[in-house]
């Protein structure tokens, strides 16, 4: 299958959608409205024009960034498509983070070694570990 990966931030219809395709937490559309236009970078990958992958950067742009929103829909997964957006994503890193940024992720779906091919290393216990809080 043929793919086009584009930098670009997705629309807010295309993001809540493949999310909760891929099996993500659903957002608001007020929620990605305000997300989305304050991303700092992001990659939405086509198959015969019809977005099936999304990916983005946020953080503030020097110190802290974080790769969010992997989503591939189904029926694409296991396809090489999260390969191809995490090389993007990591690829605009290396080009626009300065020396010293910090860069996190936070998987839902526990695949760490997925993310190691691209550098990252898994928090460990006790020197470090991942927290969240969700605002319901």
């Amino acid at each position: 299958m043929s793919y086009d990966v584009r930098n670009e931030i997705p629309s807010v219809e295309d993001y809540i959608d493949i999310r909760l395709q891929a099996g993500l937490s659903r957002k608001s559309v007020e929620a990605a409205t305000i997300g989305l236009k304050n991303s700092l970078f992001g990659v939405v990958v086509y198959s015969n024009n019809l977005p099936i992958g999304i990916g983005r950067v946020i953080g503030d742009g020097g110190c802290f960034f974080e790769i969010t929103d992997m989503a591939v829909l189904p029926e694409h997964q296991h396809q090489g498509v999260g390969s191809l957006i995490m090389k993007a994503l990591v690829n605009w890193l290396h080009e626009n983070a300065p020396t010293t940024a910090y860069v996190s992720i936070m998987a839902d779906h526990g695949t760490p070694e997925f993310y190691e091919k691209f550098g990252f290393t898994k928090a460990t216990m006790p020197t470090s570990s991942g927290m969240y809080m969700r605002i319901l």
